[in-house]
């Protein structure tokens, strides 16, 4: 298959005009519209549905564009590695790892790696679906769990549990409950526990919901999660990682907690090179190892205040 048609043919998929993609490719739109001709006839089949508002792509079209795409992505990620040097650190890194730490622990740590990196593009993907490194549908995961693949380099960051949490104000209106059974009297904030998440928090929460609760608010994420327990609304089941940074948050039931969630990093193989991925991965190590730090000198002052 002509590499030329198709790279002709991926700006026009993408575009959805020849007009566009002629710009973009500094051609004039027939001589775009010979080379599709000339790929749907190597190719026996239609690629693109013509009318008066431009292209849309037939069922054919879009498996190749599919493949196109991907292409692209895979020659992207080779010449931004190709460029990594010793001394310099540009281009894009795509990261992926749940909404909640994402949000939470992630981003607002982020400004102290463009500081070191200005030229760094960082591509941060949040969601609960894990998605396919050996793939390329990203460059490095940060997951609540051991990936799988075995083709994957990994380093354990850390373990957090999920734990009940209540705002200050809440607290001094409605008061900390005493025992378990006392939830009736108040709303429990927690991820659905049919919900994609860790399983240790649906584990949790599971628990939680069998004891007579009246008033439940479930989100889909714990960034929501965090928003409704500071917006007073009731108590909350979230990460442990979150205590650092909203120091206003006051535990309820400290007995209770989730089994230890351990938390990865993880990237491919053939990005073990790569200068961008050493930065991130070193950088995330860095706040990590700070963050358990600061965890033992909180958790030693409290020993000693006890």
């Amino acid at each position: 298959m002509d590499w030329d048609k198709l790279r002709i043919f991926h700006a026009v998929a993408d575009a959805g005009s020849l007009t566009h993609a002629g710009d973009t490719l500094h051609l004039s739109q027939s001589a775009i519209s010979r080379q599709i001709r000339s790929l749907e006839d190597s190719l026996d089949t239609t690629l693109f549905h013509r009318h008066a508002r431009g292209l849309i792509l037939t069922e054919q079209g879009e498996l190749l564009f599919e493949a196109t795409r991907s292409m692209n992505k895979r020659l992207e990620a080779t010449a931004a590695r190709i460029r990594d040097s010793e001394d310099e650190v540009y281009g894009e890194i795509r990261v992926t790892t749940t909404t909640g730490f994402g949000t939470l622990w992630l981003a607002p740590r982020l400004p102290t790696l463009y500081d070191r990196y200005p030229d760094l593009k960082i591509d941060l993907m949040l969601e609960e679906r894990v998605l396919d490194l050996a793939m390329r549908e990203a460059d490095v995961a940060i997951r609540m769990k051991e990936p799988s693949q075995a083709d994957l380099i990994r380093r354990r960051l850390m373990n957090i549990r999920m734990r009940l949490y209540a705002s200050a104000e809440y607290v001094a209106e409605r008061g900390i409950p005493e025992t378990l059974e006392d939830l009736s009297e108040h709303r429990l904030i927690c991820q659905n526990a049919n919900a994609a998440q860790v399983q240790a928090g649906g584990v949790l929460v599971q628990h939680l919901l069998t004891y007579d609760i009246r008033s439940t608010l479930t989100v889909n994420n714990y960034y929501g999660v965090l928003q409704a327990v500071r917006s007073n609304l009731g108590i909350g089941v979230l990460p442990d990682y979150l205590t650092e940074d909203f120091p206003q948050l006051i535990r309820v039931f400290p007995e209770v907690e989730s089994a230890e969630v351990p938390v990865f990093l993880a990237y491919p193989e053939e990005l073990r090179h790569s200068k961008r991925v050493a930065v991130f991965r070193d950088f995330v190590t860095e706040e990590i190892i700070a963050y358990r730090k600061r965890q033992a000198s909180e958790n030693l002052l409290a020993a000693r205040e006890a």
